[in-house]
């Protein structure tokens, strides 16, 4: 018999989440990667939007509720602009009937308290090799070198564009509310946070055409926040930036198979999709919640690499998934033409959208996980 029942190959936040869901209910686990956060060469600006599945989920593992209270803020209303005058869609809690939409969370924080939670899972180990188990699950992220050698399809559909991360303060309180405006052909992003001010500081996601980014990304600190100014229109307050800019890459992808005899894939090892939505890292909780179903819920006689039953994983991911990337790539072409019908169109349809109550109440629910 193999020591372990599971191999988790990758130790970020779906890793650690998945390691820390399995072990919990007596499953052998070995997590291949660190057992603490690594240290950042720079600052890490990164700040995920979760929704109440994955506070859910944090929740479980007594992640959640260790975070410090600065290292995650509720949104309470979201406001999205288009690129005409009066085009604009709002989002309440309070119309939903939920305390928040979602909460922001400090990406570095999570890592660490989900590494503090390790030290004390009794049968999950850190390994630094790979080591023998009925299933791996492969969490290594967009460059999983684990499902290459497997030979899965996974071909990612650059989008030309790149996300610009920073954290931002403000001479306004943000109240909680999230802030998006669609440019054509830029998507800007402004998440409330706590750091480093309390109550006036946004997370920044801004992506742009690879060109333009770059040219944002050589600006001085006095001309971007004059960018930002400008493509905000002040609404937001004034916004400085707040330590160092980064930036990556974007890309849509699936992986052509998510399982296989022995073998299991999750989070951006199998799928990527644009961050307008803020739900990449919603889609591999998600995929740690379903994965920790499926094998808990297995027939007694049912080895865990039975590809059958990792189908079952399969398929409970499939729609989800494909949904999430086509609404994602679909809202990104909507927003990025510049052709005027199509601009008309889109603008006249937040409008419109703004006034279906009912409508409005299912996409949230379906964003917040419900």
């Amino acid at each position: 018999m193999d020591p372990y029942d599971i191999l988790i190959r990758g130790s970020g936040i779906v890793g650690r989440s998945l390691a820390l869901r399995l072990g919990s209910h007596g499953l052998r686990v070995a997590l291949l990667g660190e057992r603490e956060a690594r240290p950042q060469q720079l600052q890490d600006v990164r700040a995920y939007a979760l929704n109440a599945a994955s506070v859910g989920l944090l929740r479980e593992l007594k992640v959640w509720d260790a975070l410090p209270e600065d290292a995650r803020s509720p949104v309470y209303d979201m406001r999205i602009r288009g690129d005409a005058a009066g085009a604009q869609l709002g989002f309440s809690a309070w119309q939903q009937g939920v305390p928040e939409l979602a909460f922001i969370v400090d990406a570095g924080e999570l890592e660490r308290q989900l590494a503090l939670a390790l030290r004390y899972a009794p049968h999950v180990d850190v390994v630094s090799e790979a080591v023998p188990a009925a299933l791996e699950a492969l969490c290594e992220g967009r460059e999983s070198r684990r499902r290459s050698e497997l030979g899965v399809a996974f071909e990612p559909q650059a989008y030309g564009h790149r996300a610009i991360a920073a954290r931002l303060t403000t001479d306004q309180p943000h109240q909680g509310v999230a802030h998006q405006w669609f440019r054509s052909p830029d998507v800007l992003a402004l998440l409330p946070f706590e750091r480093p001010q309390p109550a006036a500081s946004f997370g920044l996601v801004w992506s742009l055409p690879e060109a333009e980014a770059q040219a944002l990304l050589a600006l001085p600190a006095e001309a971007f926040e004059q960018a930002l100014s400008d493509a905000t229109g002040g609404s937001a307050g004034a916004l400085r930036l707040a330590g160092e800019r980064q930036s990556w890459p974007l890309a849509l992808a699936r992986a052509g198979a998510v399982s296989g005899p022995g073998w299991v894939l999750l989070g951006d090892a199998a799928h990527l999709v644009h961050p307008l939505a803020g739900q990449g890292l919603n889609l591999g909780l998600a995929d740690v919640l379903a994965l920790a179903q499926v094998i808990t819920e297995k027939e007694d006689w049912r080895s865990l690499g039975d590809p059958r039953l990792l189908r079952r994983y399969e398929r409970a991911r499939a729609l989800p998934t494909l949904a999430m990337g086509e609404l994602t790539d679909g809202l990104l072409k909507l927003f990025a033409s510049e052709a005027a019908p199509v601009r008309r169109l889109r603008n006249e349809g937040l409008q419109w959208l703004d006034r279906a109550a009912p409508l409005k109440r299912w996409l949230t629910a379906r964003a917040l996980g419900q």
